[in-house]
């Protein structure tokens, strides 16, 4: 697997973190991991990727699928720490606009 999924628990909200690379193996991954923190009632979710190194294609989808199902559950999802490669990926594709995005974890769980 080329991506690590770390979920935790905050007080403001839950956090995962995403290391490495989400692309059209590792994706299904991230989705599930998401979409299962949303399952669980959480309305606030911050996607950490300060250790994130590159997001293909099928990784926005899978985030773009997050974002939609969190929105139905009256939530929000917010990502943090986004390294300037990804950064430009989010932007390209209008993602930016999909996401609030923070420079850092602590501000997204503000």
């Amino acid at each position: 697997m080329s991506v690590q999924i770390h979920t935790t628990k905050e007080a403001k909200g839950t956090v995962v973190q995403l290391q490495g690379k989400v692309d059209a193996t590792s994706a299904p991954s991230v989705e599930q991991a998401l979409v299962g923190v949303i399952d669980q009632g959480e309305k606030k979710l911050v996607i950490d990727c300060a250790s994130l190194d590159f997001i293909s294609s099928a990784g926005l989808r899978s985030l773009l699928l997050a974002v939609k199902k969190m929105k139905a559950a009256g939530g929000g999802i917010a990502l943090a720490a986004l390294q300037p490669n990804v950064k430009e990926v989010f932007d390209i594709s209008g993602f930016s606009a999909l996401f609030t995005i923070h420079g850092s974890k602590a501000d997204a769980l503000k």
